[in-house]
């Protein structure tokens, strides 16, 4: 049934539309006198806030220096918190701090004053006053039992954390690990192997042949360039942190090929009692007859071990190592982190006191003469 028209329903209507515009203008109303109250209140009052700076930045969270990288290591969590001191971690735009008391890596001497020159650019090692040099000193003990020794070196540690923690965990004591010298937690990385029982090197950006498409960085000693350039550069790398026993070279085919520029460098490393071992990939380096006349501590690399990698030519090698160490008394292989080599230096080593050989840290194949 369609509803009938009345003219009371128009009159409702009507009513209901004239109240709209009155209750949206009484509210706006209400809302202009609120605005202007609280001005007021404010302006009379003062802000509550008056005189607090607020400021809001995304500052990035400082490094934790407690432990090195990776946090969840259960090595790094298993630490005795009474262990002394560790030097302080380098910020990338501030030298180490100095070094005023000797400080230890569980019973790993990393750190001594009587080993160290203070200087702006951090601690710089040098021959102690009784003659002990930081090769010795910060070398691992070392069977002398007359079996032929063998020398491995792994370069490359203290970029990934992932594979440097990796490198520490799983290689055996006797390997000694080489550290490149750019990562601002490096001393922590460093401390962490000494205390494992590791040698460490330091890894001294040089010059390769095909700089600058293989460029190690803004430090790198350069074949050509002055003494002085070259010296400032040596110590900005010797400075970024301490307990190592000697250097080793970050690429660097051209500066090693270049006696002129690679002579100098070493009678500075001489002078200071620290180790070279050159990785063997310069296939001209002029490195040994070098360290003859300068008296450096000096070991070259007999073989790659990793060139190619697969765990069947790093085993030929390794195996290589084996048979040259049994002819001349001693032997070192040089090699990088890559997980391929870590786990086949592992394998390897388990067994070499076996066959009649010692792993020994490359400090322990240096002429006794030196």
């Amino acid at each position: 049934m369609v509803p009938r028209y009345h003219p009371a329903m128009a009159s409702d209507s009507m009513t209901e539309q004239s109240r709209a515009p009155r209750v949206l203008a009484f509210a706006w109303l209400a809302l202009f006198v609120a605005l202007v109250v609280g001005a007021a209140a404010i302006t009379f009052l003062g802000n509550p806030q008056a005189g607090q700076s607020v400021v809001v930045m995304d500052v990035p969270q400082p490094t934790i220096l407690a432990t090195p990288k990776p946090a969840q290591s259960n090595t790094a969590a298993a630490l005795p918190q009474t262990q002394p001191a560790i030097v302080p971690v380098p910020s990338p735009l501030a030298p180490p701090q100095k070094i005023t008391t000797p400080q230890y890596a569980g019973r790993a001497l990393i750190a001594d004053p009587a080993l160290v020159e203070n200087t702006p650019e951090g601690p710089l090692p040098r021959i102690a006053d009784d003659g002990t040099t930081p090769m010795r000193a910060y070398a691992p003990p070392t069977l002398s039992d007359g079996r032929p020794r063998i020398a491995v070196v792994i370069a490359g540690l203290g970029i990934s954390a992932k594979a440097t923690q990796g490198a520490i965990d799983g290689m055996p004591a006797g390997v000694t690990l080489a550290f490149a010298p750019y990562a601002a937690d490096v001393q922590q990385w460093a401390a962490q192997a000494r205390r494992a029982g590791h040698e460490v090197l330091l890894e001294v950006p040089m010059e390769p042949y095909d700089f600058p498409d293989s460029d190690p960085g803004p430090h790198t000693l350069r074949s050509g360039t002055g003494e002085d350039a070259n010296t400032e550069r040596l110590v900005w790398a010797l400075t970024r942190f301490s307990g190592y026993a000697g250097v080793t070279n970050l690429l660097g085919g051209r500066f090693l090929s270049d006696a002129g520029s690679l002579e100098p460098m070493m009678t500075y490393l001489a002078r200071r009692g620290l180790l070279f071992y050159d990785n063997g990939q310069a296939a001209h380096s002029a490195g040994p007859d070098v360290a003859s006349r300068t008296g450096a501590a000096f070991v070259q690399a007999d073989s790659t071990i990793d060139k190619i990698q697969t765990a069947m030519e790093i085993d030929r090698r390794l195996s290589g190592l084996e048979t040259l160490a049994r002819s001349r008394g001693s032997a070192s292989g040089a090699g990088f982190l890559y997980p391929i080599t870590v786990d086949r230096v592992r394998s390897w080593a388990a067994g070499l006191s076996g066959r009649g050989f010692v792993l020994v840290p490359a400090s322990a194949i240096v002429s006794a003469s030196k």
